[in-house]
């Protein structure tokens, strides 16, 4: 079963619900499904790389070695799944995405009226993307992580990084991420172009456009 058996679990979903931790709709688990879109891609690190592009003053591109070399942290959260499981207390460790912001400079709006960057397309591989407010990403727990619970991130999880929001549902957490673009509007990235919600909040239930 997804959520894992016996009374242990039923006791912490109980206590984490009384702690004001489980969203609404959400069942706690001991596991960690695996659901994505696509295949788990095969990765070469000797060409892998992370792009930064769209409304920079300078795009900025980093080797596998680059990005392991950028300031690392651990953090501890919650992840809320779409298809109503949670689980709780993950440790991930890797760079802050307010690490990386601090590389580039995004454009402001111009006195001319130009655009101001103020979201963003993450992309995975396979061309999967996700569209998130900068707000959100510059939130002090958002990650690309690197390990999980002390080991480097499996395959089917995102290996090697994958993007952590932890207060978003989890298909705002790109796996297999390759970087990301600023853009000025928020455009639906794959799921959301797919009867998603736009946002994503597990507060609000926000699961599909329907959703409120």
């Amino acid at each position: 079963m997804i959520f894992g058996e016996g009374s242990e679990r039923k006791k912490l979903e109980q206590q984490r619900r009384s702690e004001g931790r489980l969203p609404p709709g959400q069942s706690l688990t001991l596991k960690w499904p695996v659901l994505h879109e696509g295949n788990v891609p095969r990765v070469d690190l000797r060409t892998w790389d992370f792009r930064i592009e769209g409304l920079v003053e300078k795009p900025v591109r980093f080797t596998w070695e680059e990005f392991n070399r950028l300031p690392q942290t651990e953090i501890q959260c919650d992840m809320h799944c779409v298809t109503r499981w949670s689980r709780f207390d993950n440790r991930f460790e890797g760079v802050l995405f307010t690490e990386v912001m601090k590389l580039v400079t995004p454009k402001p709006a111009s006195p001319a009226g130009g655009p101001e960057a103020r979201f963003a397309m993450v992309r995975g591989e396979n061309g999967y993307t996700a569209n998130l407010p900068l707000e959100d990403l510059m939130k002090p727990a958002t990650i690309f992580a690197l390990k999980h619970d002390g080991e480097p991130l499996p395959a089917e999880h995102g290996y090697p990084v994958r993007l952590i929001v932890p207060h978003l549902y989890l298909w705002k957490s790109v796996k297999w991420v390759r970087g990301f673009e600023l853009t000025a509007r928020d455009e639906p990235g794959f799921w959301e172009q797919n009867g998603y919600h736009i946002r994503g909040d597990p507060w609000k239930e926000q699961r599909f456009d329907t959703d409120q």
